[in-house]
């Protein structure tokens, strides 16, 4: 199959994947099949048995919160990637998860509200995200190895504040609360839950879809993007303003969920190429397929248990972290 073709096939299937394993998502459960009704989905009829009321207050916001999330962290790791010009580069690797969930905490913690009472915990995570992002561009200006050092840095930093928040919480229930939030899940979340990450989401994903035409210029080297009128700092400044708004409130809803950003770029870049402009939009597609699905098997799969969604993208996303470094370090010997 030739390269035209390929691509083609890719994005019909980006295209159609999305609809299908939110289907899946509606109707597969530890409660069996429940076929979704979608009057009832669309608000027109109101759920009258406990399969449908399952299905439209537990199933629906969680798949809902699934696809946003999954588009946002895929499009996110994308940009970033095409921002550094460095594979390993995405949200949690360069501590954006982790200073997200700092402010949020914070949040939490000094409010004594719960994990999603209001906007507060979006806002300060957002406002984390934002400032880890920069301190991190701002430590790893040698790009490479240096940028991926800061972003573990970082991240590191806000994980040790994190867990002195926690061991000074003001109750053991509140503890429990933030622990099990920080692991990184979409369950037990509601529609109001979605309204709120919607917004932030959709910004997000404008915001990255218009650095495509930037980033592919800028891939080209940064002498070559002037020379086409690319504005380098407007580019770099709308970039990490879109992955802190987006990182943000994905971490203030569901907590932290770590590697789709690493994960589906690695994963769609032989099929879409190298070009940001391609890969940011295909990577949306692609993480609103994975997180959902992975959020689906970790019901399926849990005998009884669930497996949270987190700790499923960890189990896949770090041999594929470790893949990439040790292929990098193998051209990089190889060169010399």
């Amino acid at each position: 199959m030739s390269g035209t073709a390929t691509r083609r096939v890719t994005w019909i299937l980006l295209a159609i994947l999305p609809l299908i394993v939110g289907w899946a998502s509606l109707g597969y459960g530890p409660s069996g099949w429940i076929a979704p009704d979608p009057r009832v989905l669309l608000g027109i009829d109101a759920p009258s048995t406990a399969s449908e009321i399952v299905m439209l207050e537990l199933r629906l916001p969680r798949t809902l919160i699934a696809m946003m999330i999954g588009a946002v962290l895929g499009a996110c790791g994308a940009a970033l990637q095409g921002l550094t010009r460095n594979p390993l580069a995405e949200p949690s690797t360069l501590g954006a998860s982790s200073t997200a969930a700092l402010g949020a905490v914070t949040a939490i913690y000094f409010g004594h509200a719960g994990v999603l009472d209001g906007p507060a915990p979006a806002a300060a995570g957002l406002a984390g995200a934002a400032i880890g992002l920069a301190l991190v561009l701002a430590l790893g200006r040698g790009g490479g190895l240096s940028l991926i050092l800061a972003g573990v840095g970082v991240g590191a930093l806000a994980t040790a504040f994190v867990s002195l928040a926690l061991t000074f919480a003001p109750s053991p229930y509140a503890t429990l609360e933030m622990v099990d939030w920080l692991i990184g899940s979409v369950a037990d979340r509601t529609l109001a839950d979605a309204g709120l990450l919607a917004p932030f989401a959709a910004v997000s994903l404008l915001l990255l879809t218009g650095c495509g035409a930037g980033l592919d210029a800028l891939g080209l080297g940064e002498r070559t993007a002037r020379s086409m009128g690319v504005r380098l700092g407007r580019l770099r400044l709308q970039v990490v303003a879109a992955t802190a708004i987006g990182v943000g409130s994905a971490t203030a809803v569901a907590g932290g969920i770590g590697f789709v950003g690493l994960i589906v770029p690695h994963a769609l870049r032989p099929f879409v190429g190298h070009r940001p402009g391609r890969l940011v939009p295909a990577s949306m597609a692609g993480g609103a397929i994975l997180l959902p699905l992975a959020d689906l098997a970790g019901r399926l799969i849990g005998d009884g248990t669930e497996i949270r969604v987190g700790v499923a993208t960890a189990l896949i996303g770090a041999p594929v972290f470790l893949h990439i470094l040790l292929t990098r370090a193998r051209a990089e010997r190889g060169s010399w």
